[in-house]
């Protein structure tokens, strides 16, 4: 069993590979694809698969008038019509709901060719009768699969460059690909069946939905994928001139989970594949034994039909429909065609982008589904349909329809809320204001609290939260004001710098300051940058260990870091793979990739770069399993030695000699005595307890107050605060202080996360180093060694205070004085 689960594990990946493989192809090269599948397309349409002397009753040739194909009943075929062009219209309805333009286009685009051109030129191969096909024609439209063409171009317009619309395009179809061939054969075998019912009408009817299946098929894996990658290629400047955020709702980051199929349902299709299978192996070649008869009457049938077919007059294809189109039977389906048309070019037109369909009832009431009314928010029909579902079933009559939702009260938006019509987490798009929608939410949370004082507490006005939503935070309820110090000067490296620290710890920014004021007073500090390389670390396994060997070995080719390298730099313009780290165990192989980034922290680019460097290692390893992007091989906001030793973000080292005259005045302690306690604490009290990375007095103070301050994840501080304080006597007579702190793995940037924040990009510019930097990484390289140096400066006024035993006594003074001014004397 497991060795079957292993094959089947290995056959997926490997079918994905060939549809990846396959779509990369088409991408690649669209005018390729294109001219050559329109040029079989053109064979197909001038060829004739069968000699004058060979035709077969009911499929290439009109039978004789004792078998003659009667129609199906006139009332059927009209219902089945008329079914077909509401479905169609419905699926166009769909797609513009969507939004996009472009979607629309490729989509119809595709729909024109797979129906209507590839079908025929298919049929024409056979030389149909075209009074089948007519017959057939609402099967060619019900069996248009804009689904999987929207889904594909959903892939497609994600992309956020030019190269990645080749990969989206080929990761859409190793998605898609599968469930698409599935279908395929599954539709085939199905309609296959009709072919064996023994009645031509239903058997033609089978044979036309056969070859349109195979038709579209052929259409959605070959013209359709170029279509996409040359209209987008073409059309690069005007989607690029568009935010990427337009298309984030199309591609939604929880997009995969989507796109997985149902595992019911693939075996069910399975299962019932291979029953039908049987079926067609026993119609077909069981009953041999019953033909021998039936090849005489076969025979004769054709004999009467060919005589008949040749004093039949000959008319060409588009003679025969336009003959048809205005007949009595088709007049009320191009009524139906020109009235839906015009609905949707007038009366469609301004369909919002996140409304759903609006259905009516009898009353011209509107009822709208809470699916549909959750994505349709703000039409008024919406708001009166959701007013009357109300527990108290009253009648309310908005004022102002125009308005939507908005205009009802926040009370009436609650119970919307409760009622589950509209998502709470989405109030401040459904309102179309940020600050109401969060006074709604509040009002929502404070009636389950006990006190209903809290929220008044929690101030959420004035504030700009138009670059938090959807970026920072979800569910916003306020914002929690931190008082925000600063230190300095700070003199690094020749320049003075001030620092904001945001926290609610007494004297920790006194504290600061004082070791800044003792720095500045020595020349002040230097600080180096000694290595820049985020990292990220996913886990992948084989069948065996000794799969997971090869890997590993084959990484450490010079050749392997180049091929990998190139695949992981092509996802974003300031990645830069600089080394590659795989260690396993058992059969897992964990593989640490460390690159730079810029001025951004570049977890997410990290991220990006690792599952494309992924997606070619299967390729070439296709027993690999990607089990996560990261598998804590890292480490992130985990405490590990592998930060410690290795380091992660940038590496930083910052010395200060300090003068004994400036030890004893500004700090109130001799150097011997803080060299001691450097040593007794920060080093054996460290070894003590067993720490890792904490061989220091506080640098996560400095640490987390300034991340804070400047928009940086505080969960980054468990390993940013890795640092190694040492002391020493320096200068005549030992006389004066040599003090340095290393710090191996400050995790921060300058662009992205909180610092798009207006307080936090402040603090920021503060430190002039807001933002990117015309040399990608300068800013927050400098940022970094603002950071060491005041993590310095901090460990300095500590250890002083410590040593001379001013700790204590400062922080009850100021903790135990709410109401009056205190000095802290550290």
């Amino acid at each position: 069993m497991v060795a079957l689960t292993r094959s089947l594990n290995v056959a997926s990946v490997m079918l994905k590979s060939m549809f990846w493989t396959y779509g990369k192809f088409c991408a690649l090269h669209p005018w390729e694809v294109i001219i050559g599948t329109l040029t079989v397309t053109l064979c197909f349409m001038s060829m004739t698969m069968y000699s004058s002397e060979v035709k077969i009753c009911g499929w290439n040739y009109a039978c004789s008038n004792i078998d003659k194909m009667q129609s199906f009943s006139t009332i059927g075929i009209k219902i089945a019509r008329d079914v077909a062009v509401m479905s169609l219209y419905l699926k166009f309805r769909d797609l513009k709901k969507i939004g996009s333009h472009y979607l629309l286009t490729v989509s119809a685009l595709f729909a024109l060719f797979s129906s209507l051109l590839f079908s025929i030129a298919v049929l024409n191969v056979v030389k149909i009768d075209h009074t089948g096909f007519s017959e057939a024609f609402p099967c060619l439209i019900l069996l248009i699969d804009l689904s999987s063409a929207s889904t594909l171009a959903c892939f497609a317009l994600g992309s956020t460059s030019p190269y990645e619309v080749q990969d989206n395009i080929a990761q859409g179809m190793s998605k898609l690909g599968p469930a698409i061939t599935l279908d395929a054969i599954v539709q085939t075998l199905v309609f296959g069946v009709g072919t064996l019912s023994g009645w031509k009408q239903l058997e033609t009817i089978s044979y036309f939905a056969c070859l349109s299946v195979l038709a579209n098929y052929l259409a959605l894996m070959t013209f359709y994928p170029a279509c996409l990658a040359l209209m987008l290629e073409l059309c690069h400047g005007v989607i690029h001139e568009q935010p990427v955020s337009k298309f984030q709702f199309i591609m939604n980051k929880d997009g995969d989970e989507e796109q997985k199929s149902n595992p019911v349902i693939q075996v069910v299709k399975i299962i019932m594949s291979t029953g039908l299978v049987f079926v067609h192996v026993y119609s077909r070649w069981i009953t041999d034994s019953v033909k021998g008869a039936d090849t005489m009457l076969y025979q004769n049938i054709i004999s009467t039909s060919d005589m008949n077919h040749k004093i039949q007059p000959e008319i060409s294809f588009w003679q025969f429909y336009l003959g048809r189109l205005f007949t009595a039977d088709y007049v009320t389906t191009l009524l139906l065609i020109i009235l839906l048309g015009l609905k949707y070019i007038f009366f469609d037109v301004n369909i919002d982008t996140s409304m759903g369909s609006l259905l009516k009832d009898k009353r011209n009431k509107v009822e709208i589904s809470t699916q549909t009314c959750f994505e349709s928010p703000q039409s008024s029909e919406c708001v009166k349909s959701l007013k009357n579902s109300s527990e108290t079933e009253e009648r309310h009559q908005v004022k102002k329809p125009s308005e939507g939702i908005s205009a009802l009260s926040n009370k009436e938006i609650i119970e919307l809320v409760k009622k589950k019509h509209i998502a709470g987490y989405q109030l401040e798009k459904v309102l179309g204001d940020f600050e109401r929608g969060i006074d709604v939410r509040r009002g929502l949370i404070d009636e389950n609290l006990t006190d209903k004082s809290v929220m008044e507490k929690l101030p959420f006005k004035n504030y700009d939260y138009s670059a938090v939503y959807g970026a920072c935070c979800e569910n916003v309820i306020g914002y929690v004001p931190v008082p925000v110090g600063v230190v300095g000067p700070l003199f690094m490296n020749s320049k003075d710098y001030y620092v904001p620290m945001a926290t609610t710890e007494g004297c920790l920014v006194a504290s600061t300051n004082r070791g800044c004021t003792a720095l500045k007073k020595s020349g002040g500090v230097r600080s180096f940058l000694l290595s820049d390389g985020m990292t990220r670390g996913p886990v992948v396994r084989f069948p065996t260990a000794e799969e997971c060997m090869k890997l590993k070995l084959w990484l450490n080719e010079k050749e392997a870091f180049h091929f990998v390298q190139k695949k992981f730099n092509e996802t974003s313009r300031f990645a830069n793979l600089t080394s590659l780290q795989a260690n396993l165990a058992g059969r897992y192989l964990f593989i640490r990739f460390v690159a730079t980034t810029g001025d951004a922290m570049g977890m997410n680019m990290l991220s990006k770069g690792v599952e494309n460097a992924l997606r070619v290692l299967q390729d070439k390893f296709p027993n690999m399993e990607i089990m996560s992007v990261s598998g804590n091989y890292c480490t992130d906001k985990k405490c590990a030695a592998i930060n410690w030793v290795n380091g992660r973000g940038k590496s930083v080292v910052a010395e200060a000699v300090i003068p004994g005259k400036v030890v004893r005045e500004v700090l109130k302690i001799s150097v011997p005595a803080l060299v001691d306690l450097n040593i007794a604490k920060n080093l054996v009290g460290s070894a003590m307890a067993g720490t890792q990375g904490g061989f220091n007095a506080h640098s996560a103070n400095i640490v987390t107050a300034v991340y804070i301050a400047t928009g940086q994840d505080p969960a980054e501080n468990v390993s940013s605060s890795n640092c190694i304080t040492l002391m020493e006597a320096t200068g005549d007579n030992n006389s004066d202080l040599y003090i340095s702190c290393t710090m191996p793995s400050l995790e921060l940037g300058t662009v992205g996360g909180g610092t798009r924040l207006q307080p936090q990009a402040a603090c920021l510019k503060m430190l002039g180093v807001e933002g990117p930097n015309e040399t990608p990484g300068k800013n927050a390289a400098t940022f970094a060694q603002i950071v060491c140096s005041t993590v310095l400066a901090g460990e300095l006024s500590l250890m002083s205070a410590l040593a001379a035993g001013h700790l204590v006594k400062s922080h009850m003074r100021h903790n135990r004085a709410p109401t009056e001014t205190v000095k802290c004397s550290i």
